[in-house]
């Protein structure tokens, strides 16, 4: 192949997740889809059936492998994982948190609220940028040519978004776009990243409280973010 080949790499983030108790489950293993949340992986894989997807890639989290099989079935190929598209550590990990109820709260939480923008309270916004820039370029170099899929998690997706696009990375976490079985998808030409894009297929099945911008409402936010 030439340097100059058109490569597409879409990073989706999982679907709604099973989580009666509202705790930010992070990195936590045993977190599963919801059945809307497989009927979100179904639309993602419909919406992708007539693409070139010649790679599937996932976090090794069960949210994000659920979300990515029946894009690697639908294709016929087997599903990889890989470390580096994991969800960011987040020191909140186990706790609820959310809209008057949550670990803000409490004063024993507060020391790691005291910088916004590394951020103090987990992994530093620069190594999720370096961790997942390496994610990709590894998917895309797996499907010269063609499309690949890498399964991940909101905040790691939207930091290497905003680094490809030139934003700061600190920002405001109701302010992502970055729904549920989104897709934020880089186009190469060759080794260069040309384009982000970005579309949201199964759209009409993501509860109105956790689209981008949305206000937060009592009881229906812990789990934001994940």
């Amino acid at each position: 192949m030439s340097g100059n080949e058109i490569t597409v790499v879409h990073l989706v983030r999982h679907g709604e997740v099973e989580n009666p108790d509202g705790v930010l489950y992070g990195r936590r293993p045993g977190y599963h889809l919801s059945a809307l949340g497989r009927q979100m992986a179904d639309r993602v894989a419909e919406h992708l059936e007539g693409r070139d997807i010649a790679y599937v890639v996932s976090s090794p989290l069960e949210r994000a492998q659920e979300t990515a099989a029946p894009i690697a079935k639908s294709h016929g190929l087997a599903l990889a994982t890989d470390s580096r598209l994991l969800e960011a550590e987040n020191v909140f990990e186990g706790k609820t948190f959310g809209v008057g109820d949550g670990a803000l709260r409490k004063p024993s939480n507060w020391k790691h609220l005291t910088n916004p923008f590394k951020p103090s309270w987990g992994e530093p916004y620069v190594e999720q940028v370096v961790r997942m820039m390496s994610a990709l370029e590894a998917a895309r170099d797996a499907a010269r040519g063609h499309e690949a899929v890498a399964v991940s998690h909101q905040l790691p997706i939207w930091i290497v978004r905003s680094f490809a696009e030139k934003r700061r990375l600190w920002h405001d976490p109701r302010r992502r776009q970055c729904t549920l079985a989104s897709l934020t998808s880089f186009t190469y030409q060759g080794d260069r990243l040309v384009s982000v894009g970005y579309s949201e297929p199964a759209r009409d099945l993501v509860p109105a409280h956790l689209l981008a911008g949305a206000k937060p409402v009592k009881g229906k936010s812990k789990a934001f973010g994940a």
